[in-house]
This record gives C-alpha cells, sequence and structure tokens, in this order.
C-alpha cells in the first residue's frame, strides 16, 4: 500500500499498517463524517440553528442586499453529473421520499455545510452555505405557474434529452428573492444525466456561484450513492 501526501516542504507516504482499501484522504474523510454526523446528531435541529443563529442573520444580511442592488438580475452557473447503475426516476423516487419523510439526516449527510433541510410553517427550509456565508432560506414552488421564468432559461436543456425538470426559487422569510434553481435530468444508456443550475443575484462576488456548483457537485453525488444504495 502506498499513498502519498504532499505540501511545499514534505512529502508524507504510507507504507503498510491499515488493510482496508483507500488512502489517507479516505480515511480522514471518513472520521470527518463520523464526527460531523455526532455533532449534528448531539445538538438537534434546534441546536444547530441556535448555534448558528448570528452567522444566519449576517449571511441572511448579505443576500437581502445582494437581491436588493442587483434589481432583479442574475447569473447562472451549471454543474453536469453523469452517474452509472441508476435511473433518473429511480433517484428523483429518491429525493422526493427523502424530503417527505421527515428524516433530516440522509439529506443532511450529503455535504459538511448542511445543517437544515426540511418544512416549517413557511415551508420547505434549507440552512447551508451560500459562498462564505450561513444562510436560512426556503424553495417553492417547484414547477409551478409561478415559475414562468425557467421557460425561457438560456439553461433550459432540450425536453427530449432531459424530461425530468423543476424549478424553484430561493427565498428569504421575508420573500426576499435571493436565487433560483433548475435542475433537469435525462436517461442515458446506462445511467442518467443531472444538469444542476443555480442562479445568484448578479451583485453576489463571483466566487460565491463557483462554490455553490461545487456544492452541487458534493450534494447530488452523495444523494446519488445514497439512492443507489436504498435500492440495494
Amino acid at each position: 500500500m502506498t499513498d502519498q501526501q504532499t505540501s511545499p516542504a514534505v512529502t508524507v507516504t504510507l507504507e503498510s499498517g491499515p488493510t482496508d482499501a483507500g488512502n489517507i484522504d479516505d480515511m480522514e474523510l471518513f472520521y470527518a463524517r463520523r464526527a460531523l454526523d455526532r455533532f449534528r446528531t448531539r445538538l438537534g435541529r434546534q441546536g444547530l440553528l441556535d448555534l448558528l443563529a448570528e452567522d444566519i442573520e449576517k449571511g441572511n444580511a448579505s443576500l437581502r442586499e445582494c437581491a436588493r442592488t442587483s434589481d432583479g438580475k442574475f447569473n447562472a452557473g451549471t454543474t453536469v453529473l453523469t452517474a452509472r447503475g441508476l435511473s433518473s426516476g429511480e433517484f428523483l423516487a429518491w429525493m422526493e421520499a427523502a424530503f417527505e419523510d421527515g428524516d433530516e439526516r440522509p439529506l443532511l449527510a450529503a455535504h459538511p455545510e448542511h445543517y437544515v433541510m426540511g418544512t416549517d410553517e413557511t415551508g420547505a427550509r434549507v440552512v447551508e452555505n451560500i459562498g462564505p456565508h450561513v444562510c436560512s432560506f426556503y424553495m417553492g414552488g417547484w414547477g409551478t405557474a409561478a415559475m414562468a421564468w425557467a421557460d425561457g432559461a438560456a439553461e433550459l436543456r432540450p425536453e427530449a434529452e432531459f424530461p425530468h425538470k423543476k424549478s424553484s426559487n430561493l427565498f428569504l422569510e421575508d420573500g426576499t428573492v435571493v436565487g433560483r434553481a433548475l435542475i433537469q435530468f435525462g436517461d442515458t444508456t446506462d445511467g442518467f444525466t443531472a444538469s444542476l443550475t443555480v442562479y445568484f443575484p448578479t451583485a453576489c462576488p463571483e466566487d460565491v456561484l463557483d462554490h455553490h456548483m461545487r456544492h452541487y457537485a458534493v450534494e447530488f453525488r452523495n444523494w446519488i450513492v445514497a439512492a443507489a444504495e436504498a435500492r440495494a
């Protein structure tokens, strides 16, 4: 077994010892996920909200100001994933069940910066990072007439190739629209392709959009894997 880890100053190589497959990064990821799950479980939903209250207030204020100064204009970024061994219908059925089940843990586990995913009196609530900020927002109106903006979106993929489409506004508790989401799925011969587009106000720093494209890659990869494992 060899596993090199490098920095500008030093190189570390794992020559022998652990018998499990994987490198040091894999081992660290396992322990990081286990520790994170422990803290989430111990704190619970309200504990996490209490802990992050000040961060959320600052993050939401930043998004609100970006929305105000952008005058309804958004920048878009798209992440594309391909999956094998699972159909888009199977994945979407798992996702729908996961959101309706009331157990946040499978949803939270998909990304280290997921803190709350569930519903309250306002709607489907998400607390996660938007760029460097922790924000609390809602998703609503998936596929309804209120989402007519998606009909003319430049990121819309052909219906024949991507028949499964969902769109939503992302809005704060006071109703301020701070983003949008357009996710599209189409089957391939051995799996499916996911086209995942997020929109943020044009006044947001560029790295906010880039970070969320990475966020999409991490969370949807892990949700797809979880869906496949649930089916097995």
